[in-house]
């Protein structure tokens, strides 16, 4: 028990700082990072027996963990500071799964891959849901270009 406990505490003191880094990307509440942050690394340390060093960096599992961790609730409060530059009425029209997908593509710059390994689901979920939520927009805000529309919008 103390081996487990002195293995815990060693994973902690390494990774928790780059893992606070991870989150606070993510979630505007201070307290909600600290949370989410506990939270990671108890679910680390249940399931560490499933890390598989064959199929990635151990900080790559763990950051994984940390990102997929309450997606509903991360993105509740993550920040998309679109009311100054008129978007957010725009984004509203999105249903929450599209919402997301727009804000980690256009605020935090992920590609598609990355917005699918950090919410866990596919490629093709993501490709979807992007494609309806420009439709979506397309619909309110007029033809064209809506990547470059989008893009201009966020900048």
């Amino acid at each position: 028990m103390e081996k487990e406990r002195m293995g815990a505490e060693a994973l902690y003191h390494m990774y928790a700082t780059t893992l606070y880094g991870v989150i606070v990307k993510i979630v505007i509440n201070e307290e909600a990072v600290e949370d989410l942050l506990q939270e990671t690394f108890v679910r680390i340390w249940n399931a560490i027996e499933q890390y598989d060093a064959e199929k990635g960096r151990l900080f790559t599992w763990m950051v994984t963990i940390a990102r997929h961790l309450d997606n509903a609730d991360a993105c509740n409060q993550t920040v998309i500071n679109t009311d100054s530059i008129g978007v957010s009425s725009l984004l509203n029209l999105l249903t929450p799964e599209q919402k997301i997908i727009f804000h980690l593509i256009y605020y935090k710059s992920y590609k598609h891959i990355e917005v699918a390994e950090s919410l866990n689901i596919s490629l093709g979920t993501v490709k979807t849901r992007w494609r309806l939520g420009n439709l979506a927009l397309r619909a309110v805000y007029g033809t064209g270009s809506d990547d470059t529309r989008l893009k201009k919008l966020a900048a």
